[in-house]
């Protein structure tokens, strides 16, 4: 039999917002004013890097057999920390320290200048996306510096935490207005607490400011333009660091783009489309593999077993005695929402749990729910969301919208992170901050993901008519994949070295059954 998904905690619709393949880990922070006063000119204060161990390596998402390369790469890593203003508009005032990585161009003779990263999150580490990038097979370190950045907020920089919050677990079964309610009232506190812990320092995390941050480090690298890469959140700081700085700015390609509008609340109804249309796609994989699954022979028939499965489930939740999961609806739609890279997997934990009866979780259950890491600053992603978020905050919009999801997408539109019922940003004291979005110098490439749904496609010819740009069309559903795929990967450098640009790229194939893959 089968029943509920985990308890998943409000806590989640604060936090859970979208997160980069790209994003890595990276060491300690200074803390606030610890830097000193900031020079006239901006300078970079170089300094011994880090030391990985191989454990650090894996913990990092390195496969060994990359260990080698990574290792050169970081041999010819320099790395530093440059100060800048917390508040520009007080540029003489309290300085923090940005931590920076340079990876230098291997031929210098052909050098093109300097390229910085983002991963997205927001809160994501930079500090060492230039090395996964190479590793991945784009040779960007052959013509250009490559300099990895952590936003302020974020990693090696300047960094807070927020005080711990405390949510109320959401009771099996569909979400009642009476736990919305409570939820709703949780996130206030929490995040009025977090806030006011350090209104000082928070208030200035913002897209705009770390591109200031990112400006200051093209003038201490002596460039007269820089050039960008980046992905999801980071292709909204690409968008807003050409805005500020039309002039500044070289090439940019910008992957799973988001929205230009930058409202939440039209950005859940956005992905939550874009999710229960790539859930039909995934349903018509499964038809096409029932001697492996045995969830239906067509989509219809896969659609309503899984939507008999969630009832089943709400009506009977399971829980585990070696992992804290509770098997309800919710966990069913989790599960039905995953891109083509893990339809393998996702597809045999719904299999295991069409007839799942515990004590214990199944293998592929306990693979897919299992603890996890979340890899993004926390506290930095909360601040960066709600410094600039423009939509709607109250209860009643996000209930009554919540509700109206889950009556058109059955099964996907009760995800706790995609679809929540709260929005992300109640009770954030402090002030939504605007930054208006223009046509800028340089060129830029824009992909959007045909499938996606955490950058819903539809973001990126938004993009374009905010910014301007070359709309890069990916078939695939898979956020980030720009930087991943061998063909599309080799369009990109050829961009950066070039300029030559392009209207599509190869995209991640969709996978056979994990049975069919152990036969080839």
């Amino acid at each position: 039999m089968n029943r509920a998904a985990a308890a998943r905690s409000a806590g989640l619709l604060s936090g859970a917002l979208l997160m980069s393949s790209l994003v890595v880990a990276t060491p300690v922070s200074a803390a606030i004013g610890e830097v000193g006063v900031a020079a006239r000119a901006p300078a970079i204060e170089w300094q011994e890097c880090p030391e990985y161990s191989d454990e650090d390596l894996r913990r990092l998402g390195v496969s060994e057999e990359k260990f080698e390369e990574y290792r050169q790469l970081l041999g010819r890593t320099e790395c530093g920390t440059i100060s800048v203003p917390l508040d520009y508009d007080d540029p003489a005032g309290k300085q923090i320290g940005i931590a920076l990585t340079r990876l230098k161009a291997a031929d210098q003779k052909h050098r093109r200048g300097s390229l910085a990263f983002n991963p997205g999150g927001p809160g994501g580490s930079g500090y060492l996306m230039p090395h996964r990038i190479v590793t991945n097979g784009a040779e960007l370190d052959e013509r250009y510096d490559l300099i990895g950045i952590d936003p302020r907020g974020v990693g090696s920089s300047t960094k807070v935490a927020c005080p711990e919050g405390q949510w109320s677990e959401r009771p099996p079964g569909p979400v009642t207005e009476e736990h919305a309610r409570k939820a709703y009232a949780e996130t206030v506190k929490i995040n009025r607490e977090c806030a006011q812990s350090n209104p000082e320092f928070l208030e200035q995390v913002t897209a705009a400011n770390v591109a200031r941050d990112i400006d200051r480090i093209r003038a201490a690298l002596g460039e007269p333009k820089i050039s960008f890469l980046a992905g999801s959140w980071g292709a909204w700081l690409g968008a807003v660091l050409g805005s500020l700085f039309p002039g500044k700015v070289d090439r940019m390609w910008l992957d799973s783009v988001a929205s230009p509008d930058h409202r939440r609340d039209t950005g859940v109804e956005a992905g939550a489309k874009a999710a229960h249309r790539n859930f039909q796609r995934m349903a018509a994989w499964i038809a096409k593999r029932d001697d492996t699954y045995g969830l239906g022979t067509t989509t219809k028939d896969v659609v309503a077993g899984l939507e008999d499965m969630q009832k089943a489930y709400d009506a009977d939740p399971l829980t585990f005695t070696d992992i804290d999961l509770t098997v309800d609806g919710t966990l069913i739609a989790e599960a039905a929402v995953r891109p083509s890279t893990q339809w393998p997997r996702a597809a045999q934990v719904l299999k295991e749990l069409a007839d799942a009866e515990g004590p214990t979780a199944p293998p592929a259950v306990k693979k897919m729910f299992g603890p996890q890491q979340d890899g993004r600053e926390l506290t930095a992603n909360l601040a960066f969301q709600c410094n600039e978020e423009l939509g709607d905050r109250t209860f009643a919009s996000w209930w009554n919208a919540y509700l109206k999801r889950v009556q058109r997408y059955p099964v996907t539109g009760r995800t706790v992170a995609a679809t929540p019922y709260v929005a992300p940003c109640a009770g954030w004291p402090l002030p939504a901050q605007k930054t208006d979005l223009r046509p800028f110098g340089g060129s830029r490439m824009l992909s959007g993901h045909l499938h996606e749904s955490m950058s819903p496609y539809e973001s990126t010819p938004a993009m374009r008519e905010a910014i301007g740009g070359t709309v890069v069309t990916i078939d695939d559903d898979v956020h980030g994949s720009a930087f991943q795929v061998p063909g599309c990967i080799e369009k990109l450098v050829d961009y950066f070295e070039t300029g030559k640009r392009t209207t599509t790229c190869p995209g991640m194939p969709l996978p056979e059954s994990a049975v069919t893959r152990n036969r080839v």
